[in-house]
C-alpha cells in the first residue's frame, strides 16, 4: 500500500470512528475496534514515510 492509500484509509477510519462515537461513546466496542485499526494505519504510515522510498514521499505532495 502506498502512503497516499494509507492516508485515504486513515481519513475513512477517522470519519467512521467519529460517526460511531457520536452515536454511542468512545468506549463502545465498535468504536474501540475502529480506533485500533486507525492507530495501526497511522503507525504503518509513519513507518512507510520514515523508511519508505522517495517515490512514496513525492506522492504526498
Amino acid at each position: 500500500m502506498t502512503a497516499e492509500q494509507i492516508l485515504d484509509h486513515i481519513e475513512q477510519y477517522r470519519q467512521k470512528m467519529m460517526f460511531l462515537a457520536s452515536r454511542s461513546s468512545m468506549v463502545d466496542n465498535e468504536v474501540v475496534e475502529v480506533s485500533s485499526k486507525l492507530d495501526s494505519l497511522i503507525i504503518q504510515y509513519i513507518h512507510l514515510t520514515k523508511n519508505g522510498d522517495l517515490t512514496d514521499r513525492h506522492a504526498l505532495k
